[in-house]
């Protein structure tokens, strides 16, 4: 599970790289599908993430506002910041917990450990795409989503 967990960061951290041939209007301008702009959609993806790990560990929902983070600089050091809590967990015996069910204050049903595990790995893989066909619309290479030939654990 980890390797996913670390796929997705490394591409995360390869657009936040990307963003640096855009200015801070374009990454924030508004755009069709998808949450919003280039910056709330990585900030939604970190927001999400975070939430669903601290709701399996049981934790308290932190809540993070937009505002706070809105540019790419203050956006990888939250990432880079919840990743570190992340990996920690991510190390610990999932296999004890994996089939547990957890319930969170954002939804009435209940869901089983794994499956928010791998609902989180498909939601940003899902969001990504959306990065990458904004990065064509404004004729920008996207960030390469193959797995294959990253150097992972």
């Amino acid at each position: 599970m980890l390797k996913f967990f670390e796929y997705n960061w490394q591409v995360r951290d390869e657009w936040f790289d990307w963003c640096r041939q855009l200015t801070i209007e374009e990454l924030l301008k508004n755009r069709q599908g998808g949450v919003g702009s280039i910056l709330y959609t990585l900030f939604h993806i970190i927001d999400v993430e975070y939430s669903w790990i601290r709701g399996i560990q049981g934790k308290e929902d932190i809540k993070v506002e937009f505002a706070d983070y809105n540019t790419p600089k203050k956006l990888k050091t939250l990432s880079d910041k919840f990743q570190n809590e992340i990996t920690e967990f991510l190390k610990t015996d999932l296999d004890e917990v994996k089939e547990e069910l957890v319930a969170v204050p954002w939804d009435k049903e209940k869901y089983i450990v794994d499956d928010i595990l791998h609902h989180i790995i498909a939601h940003e893989i899902h969001h990504i795409g959306q990065l990458s066909i904004w990065s064509r619309e404004l004729e920008f290479k996207p960030v390469s989503a193959n797995l294959i030939g990253r150097k992972l654990h």
